[in-house]
């Protein structure tokens, strides 16, 4: 792996990061739904700028998706509940410590599966060592 591909992968970490207790302020002050829908539509605006200094990308074939990849801002919504509940109750560090976790051990079963696109890597015991660690020092920041 390349450093550049290392950096923008920690980049999208400092974003979830500083996202996750902004989140939160939002909705504690306005409301989940309402935080949720701000978010988003802030997301959107900020998509439809990207897609327009690039070109439009491939817009028109957004038809050719699978019905069930329409509902993937479903799974926005939900990160954005599990964060309002958990980071009043255990701190931004402790609630960004389980998204981390769970997001691994998701992508361990999406690569050992190959789902949705992705290329096929067993679990091994490294892996699952880097899991184990994974999940003990979100225990630990959790406590």
């Amino acid at each position: 792996m390349d450093w550049l591909t290392i950096l923008i992968g920690l980049l999208g970490g400092v974003a979830v990061g500083t996202q996750t207790p902004i989140i939160n302020q939002i909705s504690q002050r306005i409301g989940v739904a309402t935080g949720s829908i701000i978010v988003h539509i802030s997301g959107a605006l900020v998509s439809v700028l990207l897609l327009i200094v690039r070109g439009g990308e491939a817009l028109q074939d957004w038809r050719t998706l699978p019905w069930w990849m329409y509902g993937v801002g479903g799974f926005g919504v939900l990160l954005f509940l599990t964060i309002n509940y958990t980071i009043p109750r255990i701190g931004a560090a402790a609630a960004i410590a389980l998204v981390i976790a769970g997001q691994l051990m998701t992508g361990l079963v999406i690569d050992q599966l190959g789902l949705f696109g992705a290329v096929p890597r067993s679990i091994d015991l490294g892996r699952l060592a880097g899991l184990a660690l994974l999940l003990a020092g979100g225990y630990l920041i959790a406590r």
